[in-house]
């Protein structure tokens, strides 16, 4: 499933060509800093958390320990991972093609 055309308008775009500028952790940093509350990147990260373990099978009492999340949160994750427009399964299937290169390495 591809991207979510509703979505797309020039101040999103922006935005994204403004993510492929930033070149290292510090850089997404600052700007995410600025960009966002705290609130928000913690959720944003808790989120990417919650796919990871969705993805690894985990259950729902497991994720909501480890991560704080509710199960309402968990369930849109799930959602968003198996019926969405499959940005979480791009980025998981990246993560985990790093690690194996780095395992090999």
């Amino acid at each position: 499933m591809g991207a979510n055309s509703k979505l797309k308008d020039p101040f999103i775009d922006a935005l994204f060509e403004a993510l492929m500028l930033l070149e290292n952790e510090e850089e997404y940093y600052r700007f995410f800093e600025d960009l966002m509350t705290i609130g928000e990147m913690k959720s944003f990260a808790q989120r990417l958390e919650v796919a990871k373990m969705l993805d690894r099978n985990e259950t729902y009492l497991k994720i909501a320990e480890v991560t704080g999340a509710s199960t309402a949160t968990i369930s849109r994750v799930k959602k968003c991972l198996y019926y969405g427009a499959d940005g979480y399964r791009l980025v998981l299937n990246r993560l985990q093609e790093k690690k194996d290169r780095e395992l090999s390495s």
